[in-house]
C-alpha cells in the first residue's frame, strides 16, 4: 500500500531560492521535452522509418546536452529534470489511455514542484536533507513507518511543503460477523445526511470567504488597469498577446493575498472532509454512498458553485483510500437508482419529485419522509444486500 504525507517546510531565503531554482529546472525540462515529443512525433508520421519519441529517449538526450548548453542545471538535484521528464511520460500514457487530457505546457507561478526519488533524500525527525542543499526544518515528523519511495516539494500560495511517498504493508482484510452499515447522501445544505438520522454541514468555505475574494479581486483589476496605462495602453484595452505586463509591488502583495485566501479555502474544506471520512471508517463498516456525476451537476449553474464548495469528488477519494487502509468496505450505488423518490418503509416509488421537495410523505403507507434521510436509509439498503452476498463491492 503507498501512502503520502503532505508536510508544511520551514526554509530559510537561501533554501527558497533554491527551491525556485529546482522548481523551475523542472518546468524548463518539462517544457522542453514536450515540444521535442511533438516534432519527433510530426516527423515520425511523415516518415515512419524515423523511432517514436519517448520519455527515456528524451532523458537520455537531454543528459547529453545538460552540461554544456544547460549548466545551470547543475546547481540542483539532478531528479528535478530527469522526473519532470519521467512525469511527461505518464501524462502521454494517461492521454493514450483515454484518461486524461492531452499535456499542456508548464506556466511560471502554477504548480511550482520538482520530484526527489533516486537522489538520497533523507527524512530524520523534523527535518529532510535535500541534495546540494542541506537540512531543511519541517513542521511534523513523518507519521508512517515504511520505505521512502520519492518526495515532491510543491509551493502553495507562499508556502513549501514536502509530500513523502510511503509504501506500507498491506492491511489485513476483517470481515466481522456483525458489521455496522450505514449510507451517506451527499448534498448542498447538509454536506452528509447518515442513515442514521444525523447531519453533518460542511464548512462553505468558498461561500464565506466570497466577499474578501470579491474585493480582493477588484484591488487588482485596479491596479492592473494602471500598470497598462504606464505600458503605453489604453485604459480598458485589452493586453495585446505575449507582451509582458511589469507588476509592481502591490500588485505581487494583492496576488500573495488572494492565493493565501485560496489557499486557506481549501484547506478549510479539507479539514473538514478528513474529519468527516476518517469518522466513517472508524465507526462503521460497510458504507455506501452514490456514484455522483458531479461533472454533470456542475452545469446547473444556479447550484454550481454552492457544489464545487462542498469537494464531493474529494469524499469519495479519501472514503475510499482510508476504508483501504482500514479493510473496509464502500459500495459505490448506481446513479440511477432513484434513493430519494423511494419510500424507504414500503417501497413505493414517487413518479417525480422536484429538488425543492425537501419533506415527502408516501402515498401508500403514509409515512412522512425527509428527503436525505430517506435517500441515506436507502443506500443502507442496497449496502446491506451488498454485505449479504458472496462478494461486496469493496474500496
Amino acid at each position: 500500500m503507498i501512502l503520502a504525507h503532505k508536510i508544511a517546510l520551514d526554509p530559510n531565503n537561501v533554501q527558497e531560492t533554491y527551491f525556485r531554482k529546482a522548481a523551475g529546472t523542472a518546468r524548463f525540462a518539462y517544457n522542453g521535452a514536450l515540444d521535442q515529443w511533438q516534432q519527433q512525433f510530426d516527423a515520425w508520421k511523415a516518415d515512419p522509418t524515423l523511432p517514436k519519441p519517448t520519455e527515456a529517449a528524451l532523458r537520455r538526450q537531454l543528459n547529453a546536452l545538460k552540461r554544456d548548453a544547460f549548466p545551470w542545471m547543475l546547481e540542483v538535484t539532478k531528479n528535478a529534470p530527469q522526473m519532470a521528464i519521467m512525469h511527461l511520460g505518464q501524462a502521454f500514457k494517461n492521454f493514450f489511455a483515454g484518461i486524461a487530457e492531452y499535456p499542456t505546457f508548464k506556466k511560471k507561478g502554477r504548480h511550482d514542484s520538482f520530484t526527489l526519488t533516486n537522489d538520497p533524500f533523507t527524512v530524520k525527525g523534523q527535518k529532510v536533507h535535500i541534495p546540494k542543499l542541506g537540512w531543511v526544518r519541517m513542521h511534523e515528523p513523518l507519521r508512517f513507518i515504511g520505505t521512502v519511495v520519492e518526495g515532491t516539494v510543491s509551493r502553495t500560495a507562499d508556502r513549501w511543503f514536502l509530500s513523502v511517498t510511503v509504501e506500507l504493508p498491506d492491511p489485513p482484510s476483517v470481515r466481522r460477523e456483525s458489521q455496522a452499515v450505514v449510507g451517506v447522501d451527499l448534498g448542498v445544505s447538509a454536506l452528509a445526511t447518515l442513515s442514521t438520522g444525523e447531519k453533518i454541514v460542511g464548512p462553505k468555505a468558498y461561500a464565506d470567504a466570497l466577499a474578501q475574494l470579491r474585493r480582493l479581486s477588484k484591488q487588482f483589476s485596479r491596479q492592473m488597469e494602471v500598470a497598462k496605462v504606464r505600458a503605453g495602453l489604453q485604459p480598458g484595452q485589452p493586453t495585446p498577446k505575449g507582451m509582458p505586463m511589469p507588476l509592481s509591488q502591490n500588485m505581487r502583495k494583492t496576488q500573495r493575498r488572494m492565493a493565501r485566501r485560496h489557499a486557506r479555502i481549501a484547506n478549510i474544506r479539507a479539514d473538514a472532509l478528513h474529519q468527516l471520512t476518517t469518522d466513517l471508517v472508524q465507526r462503521f463498516d460497510v458504507m455506501a454512498i452514490e456514484d455522483l456525476n458531479v461533472a454533470g451537476m456542475l452545469k446547473n449553474h444556479p447550484l454550481a458553485r454552492a457544489i464545487a464548495d462542498m469537494g464531493f469528488g474529494e469524499f469519495r477519494r479519501q472514503l475510499a483510500y482510508k476504508a483501504a487502509q482500514c479493510g473496509k468496505t464502500v459500495v459505490i450505488v448506481s446513479r440511477w437508482y432513484p434513493s430519494s423518490k423511494t419510500c424507504s418503509a414500503c417501497g413505493y416509488k414517487m413518479p417525480k419529485m422536484p429538488l425543492a421537495m425537501r419533506e415527502w410523505t408516501c402515498p401508500e403507507c403514509h409515512t412522512h419522509h425527509d428527503r436525505d434521510i430517506n435517500a441515506a436509509i436507502n443506500l443502507r439498503t442496497v449496502a446491506e444486500s451488498s454485505v449479504r452476498s458472496s462478494s461486496p463491492v469493496s474500496a
